[in-house]
Parts: structure tokens; sequence; C-alpha cells
């Protein structure tokens, strides 16, 4: 199921237009793709913001409706302010809803590795994301990974990860998506994960439009 979104075409061009629609809470963006010449549009900031709130974030399928058409799409790119973080420009990627995608779809760990808390373990995740292959009707918004059975010692490799139907996984299949730890370095990577922020058990974060 996509989010429409609807942006303004006849955008003016130049750095000083584009102050000007930012100040007015739009931003920038351009449309293109499949062949099509490249559309300068505008968005409202706040209807990005919602269009991207789902659980799939950036990898939100969006019909983009503009001068009386509809175009499935997906954010190619997001530039931001280098101190606001704010969006500053979007690139819109009008997509063949049969042709296959690649994207970084966030994991989830879920189950409690009871085994390895027992003896004093850490769970740790070694990646916060995996990169499949799809099509955009088969685009997850999380790959859970079951993490209730695993003990000290224990890997989950990309090989070992069952994906959604319709989706493959991309890259080596001995990576190491998520390791349980002993209790001495389990004690070590505490603190690390600590500094890096939100674990990878949690959804992805969400576009700040």
């Amino acid at each position: 199921m996509s989010t429409t979104l609807i942006v303004k075409s006849g955008r003016a061009e130049g750095s000083g237009a584009a102050r000007r629609l930012r100040r007015e809470e739009k931003i920038p963006a351009v449309l293109y793709g499949l062949g099509m010449e490249s559309v300068s549009v505008s968005v409202d900031r706040r209807d990005l913001r919602v269009a991207l709130s789902g659980p799939a974030g950036i990898n939100t399928i969006l019909t983009i409706e503009v001068d009386g058409n509809s175009y499935p799409a997906v954010v190619k790119d997001l530039q931001r302010h280098p101190v606001r973080r704010t969006v500053s420009h979007v690139d819109f990627l009008r997509i063949d809803m049969s042709e296959e995608l690649t994207i970084a779809v966030p994991v989830r760990l879920i189950g409690e590795p009871k085994a390895v808390l027992a003896e004093g373990g850490l769970v740790d995740p070694s990646e916060d994301t995996i990169d499949i292959a799809t099509t955009p009707a088969n685009m997850p918004s999380e790959i859970q990974v079951d993490i209730s059975g695993m003990h000290v010692g224990d890997v989950i490799r990309l090989s070992q990860i069952v994906l959604p139907a319709g989706c493959r996984a991309l890259g080596d299949p001995d990576l190491a998506i998520v390791t349980a730890l002993a209790g001495s370095r389990a004690e070590a990577a505490a603190p690390a994960a600590a500094a890096e922020g939100a674990p990878a058990a949690e959804a992805a974060p969400k576009p700040e439009a």
C-alpha cells in the first residue's frame, strides 16, 4: 500500500528561490526515473514528514501527485542542513512496482535470550540493517530476528535470516547479524553500545523533515 504525497511543479530554480521556499516551510525537490524528464517540484515540509512517519520510514512507497498525474515513487535521497539537520532537498525516484529495488531494512530483535542472560552475557546486534532486493509490493518495514534460543558464543548469520516472501538478502551469507557475547566481552561491549545510541532492536529512526 502506498502513501499519497501531493507536490507542486513549476518552482523557480536557484539558491535564492530555494531559500524562499524553505522559509515558507516547503522543500525543493525533483522527480525523475523510468525515462521521464526530471520535474522540479516543491513539497510541503509537514506533508513529507507525515508521509514518511509510517513503519517503513524512508522506504515508504509514495504515490506522487503532480499536475493531475500520479507516479509511484520512493525517496532516493534526502539532503539535510549541515547544522540543523532539517531536510533541504529531496530526490523522488519514479519506480516500476514490478521491478526489484535494493533497500536497507532495519533489523529488530525479538524474544528473550534467557540462556545468554543466565550466564551474564549480552546479545550484540552486529548489523542495524540488512540489504535486500525486493519489489515495492513486497517491501518489508523491518526484519525480525528471533534471539530467544541463543546461547553464549552463538552467532546468527545472514544466511540464517528468514526473510519475507519476495525478498532476497544481498551480501556475504556468512555476515554476522547477531552475536551472543560472554560476560567479560559483554561488559566491554555495553558502554560502546550505549555511546552509539539506540540499539538495532528498535525501528529505524524516521527522517525529520
